[in-house]
This record gives structure tokens, C-alpha cells and sequence, in this order.
């Protein structure tokens, strides 16, 4: 997987494409015992990394915000994988997109981390929350890693498209 985002995104990332990392479902399939293997969104589906990720209403809230946001009419997939394939724009090239790939990650770190606050520290669902930590998260990787990225957090958040002009 060749993006461009922090490691600590990508290992993130990386692990929800392979289905490794700490759903309810790999949980309970691992024998150990959870209150309830529903989704922790929206408890009415089992607690898998698909569900979690993209089939949860509350999931697919943040994908369309964000999707609306980066210009993307929608991506649709019925699995995790071709998801992330997907998710590119046709116009850009190769390494713009490496950079949405970096944006897809960010997106997914940021559902787990919302995940898990509010199962430890009884946070409140928020899919507004969850955008708005993806573009700043997507922001601060591409102002450290992109020398020629000089945009503003403001600039990025209305219109990152343009952004990915100055990047080569």
C-alpha cells in the first residue's frame, strides 16, 4: 500500500484491510469475552471491520461528508479492500492520489479513534467530529511530508482539489 500519510495511519490502516485489528467480532472470535458483539455506533449489526467501516449508517455519514468535502461522487464497495482501491480521483495523477490514499486512511483512524473514545471514555457518536479530525489529521501530514504544500488549514478545508495543484 503506497500512500502518503504518517505511519501511524498507515499500520492503522494497514490492519483494517487485512480484518487485524480488535473488532468486537475478532474479539469474540478469539474467545475473548465482550459485553456485546454489536456495532458500537449503531447496535444493530454485529461488530465486524466491514460493518464498523462502511456498512454502518454512522460509517457511511463520515464517508459521504467526506466525499462531498475531496470532490468524490461516491465510493460504494462492498468490501474494505476494493474500497481503498477505489478511492481515487481519474484526473489526478498517480501521486496526487497516493496523497487521497493518505486521506482514506486518515478517514479510518479517525472512525477507530471515535470507536474507541467512546467505548473508554464514554465519548458521544459525532460524525461531524470525525470529519472535521480528518481534515485536520490529512492537513498536518501533507504540511510535514509535502515541501511544496503551502496551503492554510482554511484553504485545505474549502477546497483541497486546489490544494493538490502545488503537489507534484
Amino acid at each position: 500500500m503506497e500512500t502518503k500519510a504518517f505511519p501511524k495511519v498507515m499500520i492503522i490502516a494497514w490492519r483494517i484491510l487485512l480484518d487485524r485489528i480488535p473488532t468486537r467480532r475478532n474479539l469474540v472470535s478469539r474467545g475473548i469475552i465482550v459485553s456485546s458483539s454489536l456495532c458500537v455506533f449503531c447496535n444493530l449489526s454485529e461488530g465486524t471491520t466491514q460493518h464498523l467501516f462502511l456498512d454502518c449508517i454512522f460509517a457511511h455519514r463520515v464517508w459521504m461528508m467526506c466525499c462531498r468535502w475531496i470532490g468524490i461522487l461516491g465510493v460504494h464497495n462492498k468490501d474494505i479492500g476494493s474500497h481503498f482501491v477505489n478511492f481515487h480521483l481519474v484526473h489526478m495523477s498517480e501521486n496526487k492520489n497516493q496523497v487521497w490514499k493518505g486521506v482514506w486512511a486518515a478517514i479510518v483512524r479517525c472512525i477507530w479513534e471515535h470507536r474507541n473514545n467512546v467505548i473508554f471514555r464514554q465519548g458521544v457518536l459525532d460524525y461531524e467530529e470525525i470529519f472535521q479530525a480528518t481534515q485536520l489529521l490529512s492537513w498536518l501530514w501533507l504540511k510535514h511530508r509535502e515541501g511544496s504544500f503551502l496551503y492554510s488549514f482554511s484553504d485545505w478545508n474549502l477546497n483541497p482539489n486546489k490544494c493538490l495543484l502545488c503537489i507534484r
